[in-house]
Order: C-alpha cells, then sequence, then structure tokens
C-alpha cells in the first residue's frame, strides 16, 4: 500500500513535467525528452536520499 507522501510525491512529480513541457518545450520534442528525463531522474535522486528507508 503506498503511503500518502508517496503519492503526492507522484503528483508533484507529474505537475513538474506537464509545467515545463507546457512553458518552455511545447514545439521541441527532442528537448521535451530530455528535460522529462532530467525531471525523472532528478526526482529519483530526491527520493532515494530523503524517502527510501
Amino acid at each position: 500500500m503506498m503511503k500518502l507522501g508517496n503519492i503526492l510525491f507522484v503528483v508533484a512529480m507529474i505537475f513538474a513535467i506537464v509545467f515545463v513541457d507546457v512553458l518552455f518545450f511545447r514545439n521541441h520534442t527532442l528537448e521535451r525528452l530530455a528535460a522529462n528525463v532530467g525531471i525523472v531522474l532528478l526526482f529519483g535522486a530526491f527520493y532515494w536520499r530523503f524517502f527510501k528507508h
């Protein structure tokens, strides 16, 4: 069962990806992909450092 903190973390990651896509990379496919991968890696590193038990 997922904890509330994990669910909020995933929602924040999805919000960040959509926000960056719409705001900066609307018509740039490869840059959008690179930014999305970077955001996921950043959130993954943050999760690994602070939420993993």
